[in-house]
């Protein structure tokens, strides 16, 4: 299979769906021999900042001298990104022959089982030291729970997000990131909510709730929700590996990389940001007021249907800025016309040419359309 086939494969009808359950990944994992029993995996979850987690642990573990698999989801630009083996995305052809390989073992799996499928198998077969492990969505029913255990899980900012699927409130949110928990295994937070301690109990594992560093000077990553991140990264490689000297953490905490979390670049004055729900856009709006307090404003926003794009725009818009909406191609991309009826201030539809320098502009709302806005519309010079 070619690696076009193999992205048409993955993106096709009823493919991108969530199905969320383990029997079937389950079932290509065994007929696989169960590559993910012989991995060593730090399990994250949350609904903000598991990624940024992630990079940083994946970073200092290479900077270590670790072979290190990295698992994160979405991706911006390939599918391959969401793979990497010390910052080296899964080749091209590799890729291809995995995912035509599970899919001939698991007909009716969802393009997330497919591609962690695809990742326990690689990361096996590279024989990889630790691996890195990002959940999809929320944690107890979530494909890449399939692990029997783990070195450590670490449960990020819980906010309200995919509710329909993991609940209305905040406490039924956490306890379906709480079922990352394995038994004897400990588990890293900095909110204390009862469902997580719970769970953690329950399965005779160490609880440790942890304070955000105010100081995030020598990380690579901007943002003032960072502190918080930074924490859950250093406790953790605390725990797991004292042996890491300072210096190689303080090295690679300067060479992280995370693409579009409060990703700036300079020459177009321009901020790119996946904040995609209303405490994403809260952190957004806090670090552009930390960072570039009296910056006149153009946003650039978009975002699917089934997001609170109502409190997203409350939350980002102010009286003063310019204001322009994007549809993208995704079948649940909500439509200019939708937005502009909601939002608070005079809004425009995005035409190519309006990112200038003149003011800070900030593309923002939804991962799905960043791909298109950079690529397509040229945003980075």
């Amino acid at each position: 299979m070619e690696y076009t086939d193999a992205i048409k494969l993955l993106t096709s009808q009823g493919k991108f769906k969530i199905n969320l359950g383990l029997e079937r990944i389950s079932a290509v994992l065994e007929r696989l021999g169960n590559p993910q029993d012989k991995l060593k995996c730090i399990h994250v979850a949350g609904t903000n900042g598991k990624g940024s987690v992630c990079a940083i642990l994946a970073a200092i573990l290479q900077e270590a001298g670790f072979k290190t698999g990295l698992y994160t989801s979405p991706h911006i630009f390939d599918y391959t990104e969401r793979i990497k083996i010390n910052g080296i995305d899964i080749p091209r052809e590799t890729f291809a022959q995995l995912v035509e390989k599970v899919v001939s073992l698991g007909a009716d799996l969802t393009e997330f089982e497919i591609l962690t499928a695809v990742m326990f198998e690689y990361f096996a077969q590279e024989k990889v030291d630790y691996v890195v492990l990002e959940t999809g969505l929320g944690g107890r029913f979530d494909a890449t729970n399939v692990i029997k255990s783990n070195l450590c899980a670490i449960i990020t900012h819980i906010d309200l997000d995919h509710t329909e699927r993991l609940g209305n409130t905040r406490s039924k949110i956490a306890f379906e990131k709480a079922g990352i928990i394995k038994p004897d295994c400990p588990v890293i937070t900095s909110e204390g909510y009862e469902e997580i301690k719970d769970a953690a109990d329950a399965n005779n594992s160490l609880f440790l709730l942890v304070t955000p560093f105010s100081d995030t000077t020598d990380l690579a990553l901007k943002g003032t929700y960072q502190g918080a991140n930074l924490a859950l990264a250093l406790n953790c490689i605390q725990l797991l590996f004292p042996q890491i000297p300072p210096s190689v953490v303080k090295s690679a905490l300067r060479k992280v990389q995370h693409p579009c979390r409060f990703e700036f670049h300079p020459d177009a004055n321009l901020i790119i940001d996946g904040a995609h729900n209303p405490n994403g856009a809260l952190a957004l709006r806090e670090s552009l007021d930390t960072y570039f307090p009296a910056e006149p404003r153009r946003f650039i926003f978009g975002c699917l249907r089934n997001k609170d794009f109502e409190t997203m725009m409350n939350t980002l818009f102010t009286p003063n800025d310019e204001i322009y909406f994007y549809h993208f191609n995704n079948p649940n991309s909500m439509p200019v016309a939708e937005l502009a009826q909601v939002c608070p201030y005079p809004s425009k539809p995005y035409t190519a040419g309006v990112i200038m320098p003149d003011k800070l502009n900030i593309i923002c709302g939804s991962f799905y359309m960043l791909n298109e806005l950079i690529t397509e519309h040229h945003c980075i010079r």
